[in-house]
């Protein structure tokens, strides 16, 4: 199994959900609010301010998936994040050594 993140801006994720439910076999994602700035290197601060207020929001996205769903849904997420323009976000993909879906079970007793 694999984890797919991706921090992707605000106004994508409305599309990116609507992508990512259409995938047959789409296992679901998190979704959380996150803040970053770039590189230093790509852009040097004109003032104080602008470099302690440079980051921008973001939102984090997490998919547990399997294997061979893993790479689709890659391609989706960044055929849906991509503007052209920097700071449009980033996505990896770690390896998933286990993972266990936590459901509602029914209990055969008195709890």
């Amino acid at each position: 199994m694999k984890e797919i993140h991706a921090v992707i801006r605000p106004q994508k994720l409305p599309r990116l959900r609507e992508v990512l439910r259409a995938v047959p076999g789409f296992p679901g994602m998190t979704i959380s609010k996150a803040a970053g700035c770039g590189s230093t290197i790509r852009h040097t601060p004109n003032s104080i301010k602008e470099e302690l207020t440079d980051f921008t929001e973001k939102l984090r996205v997490e998919i547990i998936a399997p294997d061979e769903l893993a790479d689709v849904l890659v391609d989706h997420i960044v055929q849906v994040a991509t503007t052209g323009q920097t700071g449009d976000g980033l996505v990896w993909v770690t390896e998933v050594q286990r993972a266990v879906f936590i459901r509602k079970t029914v209990s055969s007793g008195s709890d």
